[in-house]
């Protein structure tokens, strides 16, 4: 019975600490907004907790750089049990030596205990310019994961969208089925009256079976998208909520000038480059220490003998390590350093062009989207006020089922053509702001 209780006390306390994850950061059946997606994304995308520690690794770089400003001690302790040669180990020795060993044969015991101190005095900077470098890593991982953040931000945009995009498509596959039906039973009347023939209502039929199909693919494409914007976000096991509905057009002011000032300003990848540039120059001038000597101060106690109390005894002095030949290590290594820092600015002017690339794209894609969505809204009204005219037309006795037909499709495609141009701006904005290093407004 205990055993039991105690099984069930486990499973209340485990369970819920297991599945409160995702609950903890989305509530089920609350509405997000998109900078709560951002929030959430930020804090649980694996590849964010990635450069996040990546940042702390650098951080430990630096504190074992400058462990060598430090005192070096460490301490000692050997025991030996030894037996001196005896019987005719001993005269082979003596045979060959030319001289007796003599002393005691029997077996003794040796105790041993020291402690050392040793403390670098000067290396001609080396450990400074080490410190320094490991210091321009922790900058340029920062500038790493800022850019990864940036990249999860524009993720969950492009998701966000496209759930709210794919919520519209199906609003629209549903009005489209409504107005199948609602022409499916008016063909019907008219049959049933002898003013329309059979293959009115067999036309309307077929409309209405290929909306309801059109209808479950739109359905489908919009769990699809509620599973990548989880994915985004890094809760994939998320429960049911809804998305507040931002799709609406609001222009977005910058020229192209500000905007490539920006981005060459605020990039955390061409930040990242330039503390990788400076960390080069510094590898550098850390592998031409190694011309220089190095001073250091030791000093040990120590304590020695067969038997307790053991014998004290000290030493204290300096040492200066000179490198006179190293078989041109130094030179090469110098080589290389130099050859990484050319590496590093190649890198740097490709990912400056690149940039420029980014933001002309970025800047030309922006300005397409928003007379795309002008156009796009001529088109509905212009659709509207066709199937308008073939409803008229049809309900007089003067037209026919496929102008109808017609007329809604034209209407229904004008629709996703609008709510695509309203999807394309937003993604231009998200990709004119990741382009110029801004995370969101």
């Amino acid at each position: 019975m205990r055993k039991t209780f105690v099984l069930v006390l486990l499973v209340l306390l485990v369970v819920p600490a297991v599945g409160r994850g995702q609950e903890d950061f989305i509530k089920k059946g609350e509405e997000l907004n998109l900078q709560r997606c951002i929030e959430i994304a930020l804090r649980k995308q694996p590849s964010i907790l990635a450069a996040k520690n990546t940042v702390d690794v650098n951080r430990s770089r630096v504190g074992q750089a400058e462990s060598a400003y430090y005192p070096q001690i460490s301490t000692d302790a050997s025991y030996s049990r030894i037996k001196p040669l005896t019987g005719t180990q001993r005269a082979l020795t003596v045979g060959a030596s030319g001289a007796s060993t003599g002393g005691a044969t029997s077996a003794f015991d040796e105790y041993t205990g020291s402690l050392s101190v040793s403390q670098l005095l000067f290396d001609f900077w080396k450990t400074g310019t080490q410190v320094d470098i490991q210091k321009l890593n922790v900058g340029a991982a920062k500038s790493n994961l800022e850019n990864t953040s940036e990249s999860v931000v524009f993720n969950v945009k492009q998701a966000y969208y496209g759930m709210l995009q794919a919520e519209r498509n199906k609003d629209v596959a549903e009005e489209t089925v409504r107005q199948f039906q609602q022409h499916l039973q008016q063909a019907k009347g008219f049959y049933e009256v002898g003013t329309a023939a059979k293959y009115d209502v067999t036309k309307a039929e077929v409309d209405l079976s290929n909306a309801k199909l059109s209808l479950i693919k739109a359905e489908n494409a919009l769990k699809i998208a509620r599973v990548t914007l989880n994915n985004a976000m890094g809760v994939p096991d998320a429960p049911d909520y809804s998305i507040e509905d931002n799709l609406s057009f609001k222009k977005y002011e910058i020229s192209f000038d500000q905007a490539l000032n920006r981005a060459y300003r605020n990039r955390p990848d061409l930040q990242s480059l330039i503390f990788q540039r400076k960390a080069a120059s510094q590898s550098i001038e850390l592998a031409k220490k190694d011309y220089y000597p190095v001073l250091t101060g030791n000093a040990a106690y120590t304590r020695q003998g067969q038997d307790f109390p053991l014998q004290k005894g000290w030493n204290a002095g300096v040492s200066l390590t000179f490198p006179i030949f190293s078989g041109f290590l130094t030179k090469n290594q110098v080589a290389e350093q130099k050859s990484n820092l050319e590496v590093v600015r190649a890198n740097e002017e490709s990912l400056k062009q690149s940039i420029l690339l980014d933001v002309q794209q970025g800047y030309l894609n922006l300005a397409q989207a928003a007379e795309s969505i002008t156009t796009a809204g001529l088109t509905v009204k212009q659709a509207k006020e066709n199937l308008d005219i073939a409803n008229g037309r049809y309900a007089a006795g003067v037209g026919n089922p496929i102008e109808v037909t017609d007329a809604e499709v034209s209407l229904t495609n004008a629709k996703t053509s609008y709510i695509q141009a309203l999807y394309d701006y937003k993604i231009a904005v998200a990709a004119i702001e990741k382009a110029v290093g801004v995370r969101y407004q």
